[in-house]
């Protein structure tokens, strides 16, 4: 059986990747815009790739995965997130 694969976005430091290796899930990849996270989820996951910014991202060119988190200080902004990923990040689905 193939394992599960994670992308994780607006993924600070790598919270998500932790508790999916912890399941048996593969992490894949990773959009972080600030270094001091990013450089602790690479230390942490070396093979995981990352991304960056995620409003440069184009869903058509990820890696496929079969999970897709995300994470944000800014909660109230969850619903724009929603809209911003299905709109442009994975428009045809």
């Amino acid at each position: 059986m193939t394992a599960l694969r994670l992308g994780s976005l607006f993924d600070g430091i790598g919270v998500f990747p932790l508790a999916a290796v912890r399941c048996g899930i593969e992490p894949i990849w990773a959009s972080e815009i600030e270094k001091a996270p990013i450089s602790i989820t690479k230390r942490h996951f070396p093979d995981m790739a990352h991304l960056g910014d995620v409003t440069k991202l184009d869903g058509r060119d990820l890696p496929p995965v079969h999970i897709i988190t995300f994470g944000s200080p800014c909660q109230n902004y969850a619903e724009e997130i929603v809209m911003y990923l299905e709109n442009f990040i994975f428009p045809a689905y």
